[in-house]
């Protein structure tokens, strides 16, 4: 069974290599071209390109999925089967080529969280469950019929980058386990119901913004399900704040109020407070609190 892979970042890299360790014959991959990064914007390739190329598997970088030399040479492939880990949104055409069709690796228990950002939102909304998809591709995005899911948990603290790291891996031996179904001829198909749909938009910078007019736990929901990135912020005398991580504070505070001691600095919410524990101030690097206040003692006093 000859594999073509399409997958762009450090999340897909633990499928492919998953599929390559399993003894899949991937022949190919797709992912993006390099980009300019750094002070020097040294053209950097992405971190499937680093893999495959450890392989010694061809790599193709279109620049559009429906540039007719890209077409040619993904055909020129062969390949009976499709895996999307991460990637872009597919023309039917590249799809629907493999004779075994395509199937993607979705962050989520489809049909919960369609869209871009699953994991942040899973968090963001204080989901205690999440879980990792593969479905086949078909024309409208995350709906086509699964063949498999893993469920995972949500721990109470964690972070959106910590449960990506997690379910990094469970989908890269789900997708290793979703190969050896479709060679086997032993998959079931599940079709999504629609009464169960909702949706993990893309990340702006406006979601990222924090009210602290809202409860506590909404607020303290969001910041973890946007750490590290793109991370939640609010902005204090005309600079930004980024905020990674906090605990519960211990005493009542008027909202947005900012109340800095020698070792803390609480912020109100509608109904109680929150301690910031990890955050970055404009022009500032990343910090936690003890260290932030040993060199910027007062920063946060009005």
């Amino acid at each position: 069974m000859r594999i073509i892979f399409l997958g762009t970042p450090e999340f897909a890299v633990a499928s492919l290599e998953a599929l390559i360790t399993h003894g899949f014959n991937v022949v190919a991959v797709v992912t993006a071209p390099d980009k300019p990064s750094g002070r020097g914007l040294k053209l950097t390739p992405p971190p499937v390109k680093l893999c495959a190329e450890k392989h010694g598997i061809p790599v193709l970088q279109p620049i559009k999925l429906k540039d007719p030399i890209f077409i040619q040479e993904l055909a020129s492939f062969q390949a009976d089967l499709q895996f999307v880990v991460a990637f872009r949104m597919l023309p039917e055409l590249v799809w629907n080529m493999p004779r075994l069709g395509t199937y993607n690796l979705h962050g989520s228990l489809l049909p919960k969280y369609r869209g871009a950002a699953p994991i942040h939102w899973a968090v963001m909304n204080g989901d205690r469950e999440t879980g990792i998809t593969v479905f086949k591709l078909k024309h409208e995005i995350d709906t086509g019929d699964i063949i498999l899911r893993k469920t995972m948990p949500i721990n109470r603290n964690e972070t959106t980058s910590q449960v990506h790291d997690r379910m990094m891996m469970i989908g890269a031996e789900a997708l290793a386990e979703a190969a050896k179904m479709i060679e086997n001829d032993q998959v079931d198909y599940l079709e999504q119901r629609e009464d169960e749909v909702s949706l993990a938009p893309k990340i702006f910078k406006e979601t990222c913004l924090i009210d602290w007019n809202q409860p506590v736990e909404i607020v303290y929901n969001k910041i973890r399900g946007l750490a590290y990135f793109p991370g939640a912020y609010f902005v204090f005398q005309g600079k930004t704040v980024k905020v990674f991580q906090t605990e519960l504070g211990q005493e009542k505070l008027t909202p947005g109020k900012i109340k800095e001691t020698e070792n803390e600095i609480i912020i109100g919410c509608s109904d109680g407070s929150l301690s910031l524990k990890e955050f970055q101030v404009e022009g500032k690097r990343k910090m936690e609190i003890a260290e932030f206040l040993r060199g910027n003692s007062g920063m946060f006093k009005i």
